[in-house]
């Protein structure tokens, strides 16, 4: 999508040949990406905004074939963490990247069994008489899938990329869920399907980023892996990848321009939150509740697990309102452990203003996920406005927005 918008790859390795008025994105360990609009002049600011490409699944492991009582299984290790019992009885397959050996070395190739391949079975209810009791499900006895009858698994890995098998040296694959997507409810309302956490919010702020011309700001966007297992992966919000890609933007500016542009900058931290559930209204927090279809979430949390705080909140209101998107407050309720995100991960490399924002849903960490239809064009029009905006900060004093 970068590249049909005119978008240059850049490559970590590589000396960046960049100039004020272009535009360029680059990929860490083929999972993590930031694009950027360099302005043609000295940036004024920085405006970005973030998002996570992982979601929970289960990660095949080394020498994964099991054989046992006529049946072949494959050795799977958690990824995240799920709703296990969301996994069984429906169509899976597998994903990925492998690494192959060739003649130059080691060349990595992205893998996509496109049919049901696996299915994790239930054991039924004649043989677990309390399973409607509630059940503690154990990854290596109760979650692993079966494959089918004989081995070959690695052999329709290497098929699916046209090598030979004795040629992969090493691969990251993951099960993922086959079921379609759907939309549905009385109205149409409601959409449903896998990785809805982060892919929803990923897709609209690359949309709004992409509908916008060029300002005198930075603008930026940044999808990072592994925020799902802690962020501390060198693709995740922990690592320099951030930091390292702005400090070689700014090195075509004048020494202070980066730390100038830090000090007027602003960041959208975007990863969902969770709606009041119908059949659980009482876990939510009585005053602070969001809905599904109702707008962008601004997501608080005292003990600073989200990064907004009431200079980032007024911002996102604004920027809200300019936009004409309706938006609603989360917290959790007082008793209940927050999650954390990537933005408050991120900001130890760069301290940039931010606030924590998402969009309402159900069934978060489930194989299969709802949201709501008109949710995800309220964040594509209020990303849409914050890229067009330039922000000038008064410390103690004031804040400016402008057109950019």
């Amino acid at each position: 999508t970068l590249e049909n918008n005119g978008f240059t790859r850049l490559y970590e390795s590589e000396k960046w040949d960049i100039q004020p008025g272009g535009k360029y994105f680059v990929m860490r360990n083929m999972s993590s990406i930031t694009a950027f609009k360099i302005p043609v002049s000295v940036p004024s600011c920085i405006i970005a905004a973030a998002a996570h490409s992982d979601s929970p699944s289960f990660k095949i492991k080394p020498s994964p074939e099991m054989e046992s009582e006529g049946y072949v299984r494959l050795n799977t290790e958690g990824y995240g963490g799920m709703i296990y019992s969301s996994w069984l009885d429906r169509p899976l397959s597998v994903s990925g990247r492998i690494s192959v050996k060739t003649e130059n070395g080691i060349e990595t190739k992205t893998v996509n069994i496109d049919r049901d391949l696996v299915l994790i079975p239930n054991l039924c209810i004649h043989m677990n008489r309390n399973i409607n009791k509630g059940y503690e499900y154990n990854h290596q006895r109760d979650l692993i899938p079966l494959f089918g009858s004989e081995k070959g698994f690695m052999r329709i890995i290497a098929e699916s990329v046209g090598v030979d098998e004795d040629k992969i040296c090493g691969h990251d694959l993951f099960l993922y869920n086959r079921t379609p997507g759907t939309i549905w409810g009385g109205n149409n309302e409601y959409f449903s399907c896998g990785r809805i956490d982060d892919l929803q919010c990923a897709y609209a702020l690359c949309e709004g980023f992409l509908r916008t011309d060029m300002t005198d700001a930075l603008q930026l966007i940044v999808v990072f892996d592994n925020e799902e297992t802690g962020s501390s992966t060198r693709q995740g919000a922990k690592s320099d990848f951030l930091r390292g890609t702005l400090e070689r933007i700014f090195s075509i500016f004048p020494k202070d321009s980066y730390r100038r542009a830090i000090a007027n900058g602003f960041m959208v931290s975007a990863d969902n939150g969770h709606a009041v559930h119908p059949n659980h209204s009482d876990k939510s927090d009585p005053t602070n509740r969001v809905y599904m279809n109702k707008g962008i979430v601004i997501k608080y949390n005292a003990e600073g697990s989200y990064t907004t705080d009431g200079i980032s909140e007024a911002i996102m209101k604004l920027i809200c309102e300019k936009a004409n998107v309706p938006y609603q407050t989360f917290t959790n309720r007082s008793d209940m452990r927050s999650g954390s995100t990537l933005g408050n991960l991120s900001g130890n490399q760069v301290s940039i203003n931010t606030v924590d924002i998402g969009l309402a849903q159900l069934a978060m960490h489930s194989a299969y996920e709802t949201a709501g239809t008109m949710d995800t064009e309220y964040l594509i029009r209020a990303m849409t406005e914050l890229f067009n905006t330039v922000i000038e900060i008064k410390e103690d004093k004031l804040i400016n927005f402008r057109r950019g």
